[in-house]
């Protein structure tokens, strides 16, 4: 909200966490504690003002009769952050440098499952994997940590260039095999390193 000073955005972003995780709204003891309050004096003032600004309502006759009164702040409280890494080559493997490039905020509906602290975004660059319809200019979602299993779309790692491809095991041996056949399948000389699985592509519609 763009009326609200840092303060008051920092503690109703809190409650909307803590309401987004199926806890109760927090008591000003509580705010308190999170924002290093010497007293409760603050925290009050801070829930009148977004009681003031319709952001929260009392429910008289309830030991913790504060609840969320917008729809909005209640959606708002689905959209997640997740780190985003620059890009990814989907054609041949590129061996420069991944820099933290900001974050992409998202709805959790719209994805398909719960980002973890493990999970990080990459922009598509190429065309090797448009038999599973992924193309250039496309955001995919990756999960950092599990195994991947064969037939899986990985963010790779291989003799130290990255790239996105289909993740296969042959004679018990990984390859990595893209999707379109103007690109040959890649092997590892050296070593083979999965970065990510892929949970989700994120596509913004053309101009």
């Amino acid at each position: 909200m763009s009326d609200l000073t840092p303060a008051q955005q920092q503690v109703l972003d809190f409650i909307q966490a803590e309401v987004s995780a199926g806890r109760l709204i927090p008591t000003l003891r509580e705010i308190a504690a999170k924002f290093g309050y010497r007293g409760h004096r603050a925290a009050a003032f801070h829930l009148e003002t977004l009681k003031r600004k319709g952001l929260i309502k009392s429910e008289p006759g309830k030991a913790r009769g504060l609840r969320l009164s917008s729809p909005l702040i209640r959606l708002r409280s689905r959209v997640v952050d997740i780190p985003f890494y620059g890009t990814i080559p989907a054609g041949f493997s590129g061996d420069r440098e991944q820099d933290p490039d900001g974050c992409i905020s998202v709805d959790v509906e719209s994805i398909g499952f719960k980002p973890t602290r493990n999970t990080f975004a990459l922009r598509v660059v190429g065309d090797s994997m448009i038999g599973k319809h992924i193309c250039d200019g496309d955001i995919a979602v990756f999960e950092h940590g599990p195994e991947p299993r064969s037939g899986q779309i990985v963010a790779a790692l291989i003799d130290r260039k990255n790239t996105l491809k289909t993740f296969l095991i042959k004679n018990g041996k990984p390859f990595l095999k893209a999707e379109n056949p103007k690109y040959p399948d890649l092997i590892p000389s050296e070593e083979l390193v999965i970065q990510g699985v892929l949970r989700a592509l994120i596509r913004k519609a053309a101009a």
